[in-house]
C-alpha cells in the first residue's frame, strides 16, 4: 500500500529542492514503510542543507522533526 505516496516522495526528492514541503507523507503507509520514508526525508534534508516542512497528524512522524509547531484553534504554538 501507499505506492503512489512513495512515488510522490521520490519524485519530489529527485529534483533536489532547497525546501521540501511534505503534507502527510506517511498517511497511507504501513509503520515500517512510514519510518523508511521519514528517515529518507530527514537524511535528504540534512545532507543537502535544505529546509523541510512536514504537516502531519502522526505523533511518530512529528517527533522525527528537529522542531515541532502545533496549529490549534487557528494559532501556532510550541507543544
Amino acid at each position: 500500500g501507499g505506492e503512489m505516496q512513495r512515488v510522490a516522495v521520490a519524485r519530489a526528492l529527485v529534483h533536489r529542492p532547497a525546501l521540501i514541503l511534505a503534507d502527510e507523507p506517511t498517511g497511507n503507509l504501513d509503520p515500517d514503510t512510514a519510518q523508511t520514508v521519514l528517515n529518507l526525508l530527514a537524511r535528504e534534508i540534512r545532507s543537502r542543507g535544505a529546509g523541510g516542512v512536514l504537516v502531519t497528524h502522526s505523533k511518530v512522524a512529528a517527533h522525527s522533526a528537529d522542531r515541532i509547531v502545533v496549529l490549534e484553534h487557528g494559532k501556532l504554538r510550541s507543544p
